[in-house]
């Protein structure tokens, strides 16, 4: 086969607190124009064999979140970004924004400053501190419903929020399992279990929404250094090595709306692995109901650690991905 037969994908792999994201700088599909939610629509319909190539094995793994970069609606935009995972898509992703943001710094399209992504869950506002460090100004955040009781098949009762941080989450406190990385293989099956209960007993997140993504709450390694420490499971079954910034938006808001966190008091979030967001919170003030709604602001760290060209052969059986 002559070389002209394949064609390549580049890519800039980093990590946020140790979570991992993929961003395609180059060779993606073309998704035409309109709102990132109308091209993700098209993404996932039309190309959706393209997301599992980048992401999933043999090239990716379950842990990786990928992040395509669009030309934005708006020319004043640092880019528009569409984020997604092993199993699909996401509206949207505190850590991978963190990632983009320090990707977009390397190759030399931002400088130090403020800067605007959109995604298909709005536009989001972000200050790239350095080359590393950034601070994102998240969509607009929400508890749905407080202390929700579901029943666990093999566990029993469990009560948790159901909270809106970019993604839904069940978030719970009360579940008496030690969150420590060698639990991880525990902590996974505790989270799939309930997931799957929720889904089963028709909990979902407003409008209907499938609640997606599970985490835990615990008392911090260090409370000099953290307020808090979680496990979150992503949708595709894989825990997030970062303190998740949709979920520590999550957390915030349901903070905030317990009158446990005031505007600017900053909460420190541990993950699972050690690494810790920044959060703060400014009340919305455009929020279009009664429900008490916050604007978060999460700052985190990001590191380039690869620029790599992923090859495709039409010859290879599992070129799009296992």
């Amino acid at each position: 086969m002559s070389v002209q037969s394949h064609f390549s994908i580049d890519v800039v792999d980093s990590h946020t607190g140790g979570e991992p994201t993929r961003v395609i700088i180059a060779g993606g599909p073309d998704l035409g124009s309109g709102s990132m939610a109308d091209r993700l629509q098209r993404f996932r319909t039309q190309h959706d064999q393209f997301r599992s190539a980048v992401i999933c094995e043999p090239r990716g793994s379950d842990v990786w979140v990928g992040a395509m970069l669009c030309t934005p609606v708006n020319p004043e935009s640092a880019a528009g970004v569409l984020f997604f995972n092993n199993v699909g898509y996401l509206g949207m992703c505190g850590h991978g924004t963190i990632g983009v943001a320090v990707t977009l710094a390397r190759q030399g399209l931002i400088a130090p400053g403020a800067h605007r992504l959109e995604t298909p869950v709005g536009d989001i506002s972000f200050v790239l501190h350095n080359n590393h460090r950034v601070s994102l100004d998240n969509v607009s955040s929400y508890r749905y419903r407080k202390s929700v009781c579901v029943e666990v098949p093999g566990i029993g009762s469990v009560t948790g929020d159901v909270a809106w941080g970019g993604n839904w989450f069940f978030l719970i406190g009360d579940h008496g399992l030690p969150l420590e990385a060698d639990q991880a293989g525990h902590l996974t099956d505790y989270c799939w279990r309930v997931r799957q209960a929720l889904k089963q007993q028709g909990i979902c997140g407003e409008d209907g929404t499938e609640i997606d993504h599970i985490e835990l709450f615990g008392p911090p390694s260090d409370p000099r250094k953290a307020d808090s420490k979680n496990f979150v499971l992503c949708p595709g079954k894989a825990y997030d090595r970062s303190p998740c910034g949709t979920g520590t938006s999550a957390k915030l808001a349901c903070l905030y709306a317990d009158g446990l966190l005031d505007e600017g008091q900053t909460w420190r979030q541990e993950s699972i692995i050690g690494s810790v967001f920044e959060g703060k919170v400014r009340k919305d003030e455009d929020a279009p109901d009664g429900r008490p709604r916050i604007i978060p602001t999460i700052t985190g760290s990001a590191y380039v650690c690869a620029e790599s060209r992923l090859i495709m052969d039409p010859e290879d059986s599992f070129a799009y991905g296992i």
